[in-house]
């Protein structure tokens, strides 16, 4: 598991894989999947046990590909290595292999052993499995806040609520997802970059929901378009010599020409998915975040807690929408994980039906 995280961020849209070759009480080789298109985990520890892979078990986090990719079939490289027995803590549901790379092992005489610590590999590869099961990319909140549950004053100011510490995390979470989202508001109000700095070993595409496309040219994020891909998503109302405007800067603008808000997000996200996007941060602002939280699309949250008060009822939260009505039917973190962060409080967390459903 520890080999296999070392490829986040590195990998997508494939599985981050771990591989451990022992012998009795020895390891003789490990590897991990360390970036897409490169030797899948099994290769690489095989390579490095040489010779003493044969009759070796092997340890993986997850079933062994079966089929040719950007790479040869890893079940392939197992059988001409003489491994005796794989060890796998789970099936993978691409359906390309599902089954398939645990029929070729057995019928080469490899003994199979499933399911050792499949928790904590589903955990691993929730967005994965979220992409692979529903054709949607693994959704992650963030939004810093004052005590008292601002994201910004009553006069739209929020620069800068958290410290230069939890910043630093932003720029490293920027730096592993596939994209950026944003609201126009967002947009409008902060003029945000929306970059990894340092950058990080993805490239995230920034994405604005925009409906008329009416983004200003004047914008950092337009004028950086031919640098980093932004994307414009317009709605069916958009002028098209809005689109073209954008379009001629650098940007990309997407149609989505549902109805409804609601329905143009579902187009977004299946879109996103179509592109093999994995994971997927939004940045907010509190409209966008609340249509998210409506149609129970995110998955996890980072949220970051200033000691600072700000008070106004006109002042925004970081969450809108329609909302519960009941306490009871709160939607629940798990696996929370709290820290101090330079005078902020940072915590993150799964949304327990997002971490049920892997």
């Amino acid at each position: 598991m520890e080999l296999a995280r070392r490829g986040e961020g590195f990998v997508e849209p494939n599985p981050m894989v771990g591989c451990v070759v022992a012998r009795e009480e020895g390891i003789v080789g490990e590897g991990w999947h360390r970036q897409f298109g490169a030797p899948h985990a099994e290769v690489e520890a095989l390579a490095a046990a040489g010779p003493l892979a044969r009759g070796a078990t092997a340890y993986v986090t997850l079933e062994p590909c079966c089929h040719f990719g950007k790479t040869p079939p890893c079940t392939q490289a197992l059988i001409a290595a003489g491994v005796e027995r794989v060890v796998a803590a789970m099936p993978d549901p691409f359906p390309a292999v599902a089954g398939r790379g645990f029929a070729e092992l057995k019928a080469a005489g490899i003994q199979i052993d499933v399911g050792l610590m499949e928790a904590e590999a589903r955990r691993l590869n929730a967005p994965y499995l979220k992409r692979v099961a529903t054709g949607r990319p693994w959704i992650i909140a963030k939004w810093a806040m004052t005590l008292d549950g601002k994201i910004a004053t009553h006069s739209g100011d929020s620069r800068w609520i958290s410290g230069p510490q939890a910043r630093e995390i932003v720029h490293r979470l920027r730096g592993r997802v596939d994209a950026i989202l944003v609201g126009r508001g967002t947009a409008v109000a902060d003029d945000p970059l929306l970059t990894a700095r340092p950058p990080g070993p993805r490239t995230a595409a920034r994405i604005v929901l925009d409906g008329r496309a009416a983004l200003s040219l004047d914008s950092q994020l337009v004028r950086t378009a031919r640098e980093t891909p932004l994307v414009i998503v317009a709605g069916p109302d958009a002028a098209d010599a809005d689109r073209s405007r954008l379009t001629g800067a650098g940007c990309e603008v997407l149609v989505c020409d549902g109805q409804s808000p609601e329905t143009r997000l579902g187009q977004l996200l299946d879109e996103l998915g179509r592109r093999q996007m994995t994971n997927v941060l939004v940045e907010g602002g509190g409209r966008l975040l609340g249509s998210l939280f409506d149609v129970r699309a995110i998955d996890e949250v980072h949220v970051f807690i200033a000691p600072k008060l700000c008070g106004g009822e006109s002042a925004l939260g970081p969450i809108g929408g329609s909302g519960i009505e009941r306490i009871a039917e709160a939607l629940h973190l798990e696996e929370m994980d709290v820290q101090h962060v330079g005078a902020d409080l940072y915590l993150a967390g799964r949304l327990a039906a997002a971490s049920s459903a892997q």
